[in-house]
């Protein structure tokens, strides 16, 4: 009984001190201010990576292709995304833009392997083996982009990736230290799929400026690798 009407208490003190009105205001304010803040996240994104965006034909030369992971099926292959971000990829490798490729993913879980998915699909391609490194994690944009840094040496590279995601990818890796530029996939069809991934990639936009803001620790650090190095000097 006490705590019943303890709880009845506060809400009348709760009622007195904000009563609907002035609740409905502090309610709009909250997603007026939200709305803003992701306005001015996309906004400030988009312009810190204007300059660096190109088509796969005109990106300049780099060390290495970063293609960042997506959705994969439980056949392991590739969704369709995944795929073109791929086949980019190893159409720069091919086109002499880049000397290796280092695909980066989620593999959290052992049912869950991105990268090994990533790798197999463009081995079945034709792309050496030895031309793929692998980073199993890169649990985020913000973390693939840190990791390719701070433990693979990536210091020059071409972000891969959807068209609607290149400008997030292209000021995360290079607000962690890399020369980045990026080519982003546009062959996807602008159906239901793309316009969900469209808007939840805006929304992201103010994880990103956070991430640039804050630089948190990626999950997973550890010690340096050389398999982009090696990738890079080995012979296709």
């Amino acid at each position: 009984m006490k705590l019943r009407a303890a709880a009845q208490s506060a809400r009348i003190r709760l009622a007195r001190w904000l009563p609907p009105r002035r609740m409905g205001k502090l309610l709009v304010t909250a997603v007026i201010t939200g709305i803003l803040v992701c306005l001015s996240s996309i906004l400030w994104i988009r312009y810190t990576a204007d300059d660096f965006q190109y088509s796969a034909e005109s990106a300049p030369n780099a060390d290495v292709a970063i293609v960042f992971g997506a959705e994969i099926y439980d056949n392991g292959r590739p969704s369709p995304f995944l795929a073109a971000r791929l086949d980019l990829g190893r159409e720069l490798l091919e086109a002499g833009k880049v000397k290796a490729i280092l695909v980066t993913g989620d593999n959290g879980r052992e049912s869950h392997d991105e990268p090994t998915v990533m790798r197999n699909y463009l081995t079945g391609k034709g792309v050496p083996a030895a031309k793929i490194a692998l980073d199993y994690a890169g649990f985020s944009t913000y973390e693939s982009c840190a990791r390719a840094y701070e433990i693979f040496g990536v210091r020059s590279a071409i972000a891969v990736t959807q068209d609607f995601s290149l400008p997030r990818t292209v000021a995360l890796c290079r607000a962690v230290g890399i020369d980045a530029v990026g080519v982003g996939d546009d062959t996807q069809g602008h159906n239901n799929v793309y316009w969900k991934c469209w808007f939840r990639d805006q929304l992201a936009a103010t994880k990103a400026v956070y991430s640039i803001v804050t630089k948190p620790e990626p999950t997973f650090l550890g010690e340096q690798e050389t398999s982009v190095r090696d990738a890079m000097a080995a012979t296709p």
